[in-house]
């Protein structure tokens, strides 16, 4: 052991036990490959199903397209949840310039700058007019 090649069905343990060789990678790439090949099958399938079972919403035909779009838009808002959270596990935050409607924190917590300063004046001169009004 482990050269045990008389044995039959042996398998020789991992020489490189918790790191991945090239080989592994290169066997794994292939797999994803194949899977994903699978998975966009059965997608398709599924979406053929959905097409021919759509039927009406509300008294109105929906058409493909329509349903289409409502579906992607399903989808952006459920990403739209977790864009940050991806952006902080890769490092680009706080430039989030993909994640749609991202706020930049604000660089200088507790701290009015000059701009907010200004914009916190107009704000009240537009809240006085409207209490006199």
């Amino acid at each position: 052991y482990p050269k045990c090649t008389q044995c039959p069905k042996f398998v020789e343990p991992d020489s490189t036990p918790g790191v991945m060789t090239w080989d592994e990678l290169l066997e794994h790439m292939d797999n994803l490959v194949s899977w994903g090949q699978d998975q966009i099958k059965g997608w398709h399938k599924q979406a053929s199903a959905l097409q021919m079972n759509q039927g009406s919403h509300e008294g109105t035909v929906v058409t493909a397209e329509v349903f289409d779009v409502m579906r992607r838009v399903q989808v952006q808002n459920k990403l739209a949840g977790v864009c940050e959270d991806m952006c902080k596990e890769v490092g680009a935050y706080p430039k989030c310039t993909q994640c749609p409607k991202f706020v930049e924190p604000d660089s200088t917590p507790g701290v009015m700058t000059w701009d907010e300063l200004l914009e916190h004046m107009d704000n009240l001169v537009s809240w006085g007019q409207d209490q006199i009004k």
